[in-house]
């Protein structure tokens, strides 16, 4: 079973908890949709101490890029290898841990899952202002976005399942907006080209996290602390 979750920010007991609770096993798959902080400090002491407690539990781990991390195509740990008929980043220490190359399509027990990771951090000059790490390259580039519109071209625009970290912005859940923050400041470039994706996509469900909200609206489904089975 194909097990997804949202933004964890470290917090590697949440995955311990939750393969506890639903008693996962190798031959499962968890998908966490961006934000995991394994590459927050850049694969210093912090990093790899919760990247070994994550591998540890021998069970594959497919992470989606979040804005709160560095890309893993930025540190000379990873390589590219193939897994489950698609392109993903990997460290020899932590043969468990994969993070999702956008644009990338992954066979997850026979749904056909397509990743696209990055988002704006709206506390951006907050991090900047109080030398927090904060990543220039958070967002999708242009040549991300090219690769993506490709790989789904080469599938007539038609996928079962989307991976995303942010959500096309039709979707944007105004309820989990950050209260005294002003919205015209906040770049809603990647919402906006997700929206022209889905306007144009043929798909089963779409899976987000970053809002740190749960909320399903119709087949868009929004994952924070809460777990569901990829359909």
């Amino acid at each position: 079973m194909v097990h997804i979750t949202g933004d964890i920010h470290g917090e590697v007991r949440r995955i311990a908890e939750m393969i506890e609770k639903y008693e996962i096993t190798p031959s499962d798959i968890i998908v966490i949709l961006g934000d995991v902080g394994m590459n927050y400090y850049g694969n210093k002491k912090g990093d790899r101490h919760r990247k070994k407690k994550l591998n540890n539990h021998g069970i594959p781990i497919l992470c989606i890029h979040g804005n709160h991390e560095m890309r893993p195509e930025s540190l000379i740990t990873y390589r590219e290898d193939q897994w489950h008929g698609g392109t993903v980043y990997v460290e020899e220490e932590f043969p468990n841990l994969f993070f999702a190359k956008d644009g990338e399509v992954y066979d997850l027990e026979g749904t056909k899952s397509i990743a696209i990771g990055g988002a704006y951090s709206v506390d951006k000059w907050y991090r900047l202002q109080m030398d927090l790490h904060w990543f220039p390259d958070e967002q999708p580039s242009e040549e991300i976005k090219a690769r993506v519109e490709k790989k789904l071209e080469e599938l007539n625009w038609q996928i079962d399942a989307v991976l995303t970290h942010t959500c096309p912005q039709s979707h944007t859940p105004t309820e989990a907006f950050l209260s005294g923050l002003d919205q015209s400041t906040v770049d809603t470039s990647t919402e906006q080209w997700l929206d022209s994706i889905e306007k144009r996509l043929c798909y089963n469900a779409w899976y987000c996290g970053h809002w740190h909200i749960e909320k399903r609206i119709d087949k868009m489904h929004f994952l924070f602390e809460s777990v569901e089975a990829l359909k």
